[in-house]
């Protein structure tokens, strides 16, 4: 009985191992999203782990060169958690919804506005690399979900531009209108963070 060749040469047959790498990390993060969901596994190991499959995720995509919804559609990978995570927000949940600890607060507010400033500053000097941006944004969602309620207009836009850069590839870049949007959402929301500090230290 002779074997079913699925590729004809090593460019196809990359393109097929690259493909099974995918579907894989896609499944396995569909795993990995329901087990956390669900505390079947820790916060700490959870972000490692998330971490881990959302860089080899971008890695393999840039590979295959396609676009992974369509791959999802085309092989019916039903994953929906393993999409929102690899696809849409593009950082693990503990990111967006931190576990708060007992440290200072009052450091994790100086972080919080170093943050801040920082990211504005690398804009205003015309930095909009999607690879240099969505770091920087990352590490901003970190620390404010770290201090206990702050509010939605100070994280929502934060997230949406998360949501947004990780839809584009490494290497592309906000054109001008786009970077002066991204500067007044982070504006909008640094006072917006700065008078919800006002207003519960008011409230003491």
């Amino acid at each position: 009985m002779s074997l079913i060749q699925l590729h004809e040469n090593s460019k196809d047959r990359r393109f097929y191992d690259d493909s099974a790498d995918l579907y894989a990390i896609l499944k396995a993060t569909e795993t990995l999203e329901k087990a956390y969901a669900r505390d079947a596994v820790g916060g700490d190991e959870y972000e490692k782990l998330c971490v881990k499959l959302i860089s080899q995720f971008k890695s393999t995509v840039s590979a295959l060169k396609i676009d992974p919804s369509s791959f999802c559609s085309t092989y019916t990978a039903d994953c929906p958690r393993a999409v929102n995570r690899l696809i849409h927000t593009g950082v693990p949940a503990t990111t967006l919804h931190a576990q708060v600890n007992d440290s200072d607060e009052s450091v994790r507010v100086a972080e919080c506005v170093q943050f801040f400033i920082t990211l504005m500053d690398s804009v205003r000097l015309e930095q909009r690399a999607a690879d240099d941006l969505h770091p920087m944004l990352s590490d901003l969602m970190s620390s404010v979900t770290l201090i206990p309620g702050v509010p939605e207009d100070v994280t929502g836009g934060v997230e949406r531009w998360l949501v947004r850069l990780n839809g584009m590839k490494a290497a592309e870049e906000l054109d001008e209108e786009q970077g002066r949007e991204l500067l007044f959402d982070l504006d909008k929301s640094y006072n917006g963070f700065h008078r919800f500090l006002k207003e519960r230290n008011e409230r003491k």
